[in-house]
């Protein structure tokens, strides 16, 4: 057998016993039937050349300075002593550079915990100065030998919890003063802020939510000033599967309502963000219970919550990565739903309030093995951070930094993967403004190369005012040649390419990535390397290879929206 045959049947492999670790149960409640089936799109529209359209005199959109945001999995928090990982200096290094951002803590396993105060805690926070707070998260960071050891046991621990969410039997677990202080500590020593989700399956006799433990954790939360907002429960479309509890859309908005004035009691928490309900993917009866909720508690939220996934991460491939079509759904999701159902909903319900993406990857079930945490996946997340501003998400929140799962954003070892370092080079480069491009050229049914527009973020001071990022896509094995128009010709732009760092057939499946030839790896445990770009001079022609993704900075374009 040759050595490709035998990369291909290993991949197979792979696949199959991937299967075994993902819950039929979880699968179902996401997303129902909404898997797309394989689709071969190596050959796809073999586009060599396109002209492209910039409108730098209008702005679309404008979404959240923290619209790419990150989460952390409650299943962390499934052994206490896990959530030491969050100490770790390195991890910590990741997350700041990923700033302005929200830390969403959740997932499944918040509706299966209980706060448990023992009387072991810390002090997470001080008020007194920068730098007293500085000295305190360096005393927070874990010695090397405890982390490599955590880190080791948490590799058989994602397993047992693969196995719990194979089975359908979530156990319930108890939390102490000390994971909340880690988990505090964590957002702010790294300057993110929290949203922490609370359990809304504690109910009563009545079915209504049960607040006591809740306003337990408060009221600890409160007594330490730390700042963080909320949310409450999980996918509640999928109680009655998950633990024989059905929860109708009425009732979850009344339940929101009694936090939201619990919340409005509280010195610290009055004026504190407050996001749900966190569906799945809205269809048939999940749109009904947002429905539902939303003629109830929408006046108690600040933001309405879904979750997208694209495929099913039992039984997707590498060409549903790469398949526009697959890409598409989540416009026409957004179409269909969001401009159809939410937007009128919350409009009329409850003018001014914002819709998130406040979970979402590329495959729904724990992620695809060998897949999800690949080059490839960048196709999936790229194009969604640009469809979601494109047609007015505020926030998109990745699941997950760290967690169960594979759609990880740091590996076992806590290093980065290829979708960290997209998401570092989005933040650094992409501004809030949301700009038209149009692409003049892109033939056939299926669009294989993909562009998106905005200002360059302004907080970045190696760009002066006026300038604009584009990002691209191509799906396509061949290179492709992007013309800008004319009125932007005499602008220096700096590339971006990112590119796997492996070639031939395994390229894809690569956990590394490479910036204009150089692969990405961090210096050391606290330092990042410096992501430099490669200047283009004016009028010349973006060469865009294939299967890959890059961002341009037009320096000079002079904007007048992005001034």
């Amino acid at each position: 057998m040759s050595d490709a045959s035998k990369a291909q049947q290993w991949r197979i492999e792979q696949m199959k016993s991937a299967a075994t670790a993902v819950s039929t149960i979880v699968a179902l409640a996401l997303f129902g039937s909404l898997c797309v089936g394989a689709k071969t799109v190596i050959s796809v529209d073999d586009v060599q050349s396109i002209r492209v359209d910039l409108d730098l005199f209008r702005v679309a959109r404008r979404v959240d300075e923290r619209f790419l945001s990150v989460a952390i999995d409650a299943s962390l928090l499934a052994q206490e002593k896990f959530m030491n990982l969050l100490n770790s200096p390195k991890l910590r290094t990741l997350a700041k550079a990923l700033i302005p951002a929200f830390l969403r803590f959740g997932g499944t396993k918040q509706d299966f915990m209980k706060f448990n105060p023992r009387g072991r805690y810390f002090q997470a926070r001080d008020n007194s100065s920068s730098a007293v707070q500085g000295k305190l998260c360096e005393r927070l960071e874990l010695p090397p030998f405890l982390e490599n050891r955590l880190k080791q046991e948490w590799v058989l621990q994602s397993k047992t919890l693969l196995q719990e969410e194979l089975e359908g039997k979530y156990k319930k677990t108890k939390f102490s003063e000390y994971a909340v202080d880690l988990l505090y500590a964590f957002a702010n020593c790294s300057g993110l802020d929290l949203i922490f989700g609370l359990n809304a399956l504690l109910r009563t006799s009545e079915n209504t939510w049960n607040s006591t433990n809740a306003e337990l954790l408060l009221k600890y939360c409160e007594s330490r000033q730390y700042v963080m907002s909320w949310e409450l429960g999980n996918e509640p479309n999928s109680y009655e599967k998950k633990a024989g509890i059905r929860v109708d859309g009425y009732q979850l908005g009344q339940d929101f309502v009694h936090l939201h004035q619990i919340l409005q009691e509280s010195v610290v928490y009055h004026s504190t963000g407050l996001y749900g309900p966190d569906v799945s993917q809205p269809r048939d009866h999940r749109k009904d219970l947002l429905t539902g909720f939303l003629e109830t508690g929408a006046k108690a939220i600040t933001a309405c919550t879904w979750h997208h996934y694209y495929v099913n991460g039992r039984d997707t491939s590498l060409e549903d990565f790469l398949d526009p079509e697959v890409l598409d759904t989540l416009a026409t999701k957004i179409n269909e739903v969001y401009l159809s159902c939410l937007l009128k909903i919350v409009e009329s319900v409850s003018p001014g309030k914002k819709v998130w993406l406040g979970e979402t990857s590329s495959a729904y079930g724990g992620g695809a093995v060998g897949l999800s945490d690949t080059f490839v996946a960048g196709f999936m997340w790229l194009d969604k951070l640009g469809l979601a501003a494109e047609l007015g998400l505020d926030v998109v929140i990745r699941q997950v930094l760290i967690g169960s799962g594979t759609y990880h954003l740091v590996d076992d070892n806590l290093d980065p993967l290829p979708d960290y370092w997209l998401s570092l080079l989005y933040k650094k480069l992409v501004g809030p403004e949301v700009l038209k491009a149009q692409v003049l050229m892109n033939s056939g049914p299926k669009k294989p190369i993909r562009l998106y527009l905005h200002c360059t973020n302004r907080k970045s001071t190696h760009y002066r005012p006026g300038a604009v990022t584009l990002f691209a896509l191509n799906l396509n094995k061949n290179e492709v040649t992007i013309s800008l128009p004319a009125h932007t010709a005499n602008s220096t732009i700096e590339a971006f390419v990112l590119q796997s760092a492996e070639t031939g057939e395994q390229s894809l499946y690569s956990r590394s990535v490479e910036l204009n030839g150089q692969v990405l790896r961090m210096v050391d445990d606290r330092t990042l390397p410096p992501l430099k770009g490669r200047e283009l001079p004016p009028g010349e022609r973006l060469k865009l290879p294939g299967f890959s993704f890059a961002f341009y900075v037009l320096i000079e374009a002079q904007a007048p929206v992005c001034k």
